[in-house]
């Protein structure tokens, strides 16, 4: 195989692997019913005027699967906290003791858990429309290579099939979250 062809088959492969890590990362923040520290994952903190993740300002923890405690490291960070969580509209409501926050995660209803299958299905096309891209920006770089008519075929459907192998992946990647969301 050319070298040229080899290369921009490797570099879709990179992209398609990446839309899978980016869609497997969507999928953690989404919950499905159990308390888990990665819930508060994109919640940013307020940190002497700079946004920082809230796992290095705190403690994020799970004592039980319907509870997740919160512990900063600073005393007064608590306010900055709770406003943290309450900004990143995650549908918790924080409540603080005065040392730490607690956060009660209260169960899906039917409602929620279609809202969520939701939001898995849309994050699930977002990817879908990533391994397409990478698929069509191989497309063009093989048509503007300098290399026969069968190779540039042969490397199109090499493409393809590469292309429908991260489709099925994502689907089963979906379905596995749906079932997981739905299930009560």
């Amino acid at each position: 195989m050319n070298e040229d062809i080899k290369f921009i088959l490797d570099t879709a492969q990179e992209a398609m692997d990446a839309a899978i890590k980016h869609l497997e990362k969507q999928f953690v923040n989404i919950r499905a019913g159990k308390a888990s520290p990665s819930m508060l994952g994109s919640v940013m903190v307020d940190y002497y005027g700079t946004q920082t993740p809230l796992n290095q300002v705190a403690n994020v923890n799970t004592p039980d699967g319907r509870t997740i405690t919160v512990q900063p490291w600073e005393k007064s960070m608590l306010q900055e906290i709770e406003r943290g969580i309450m900004v990143a509209n995650l549908g918790f409501n924080p409540m603080s003791n005065g040392e730490s926050i607690i956060i009660n995660v209260p169960p899906l209803t039917e409602e929620r858990r279609r809202d969520l299958s939701k939001q898995a299905k849309a994050e699930a096309e977002d990817a879908k429309v990533g391994v397409r891209n990478a698929r069509k920006d191989a497309n063009n770089e093989i048509k503007d290579l300098d290399v026969s008519e069968d190779q540039q075929k042969n490397a199109e459907i090499d493409i393809q099939q590469m292309t429908d192998k991260y489709v099925k992946k994502i689907d089963d990647t979906f379905d596995v979250k749906d079932n997981e969301i739905m299930t009560v």
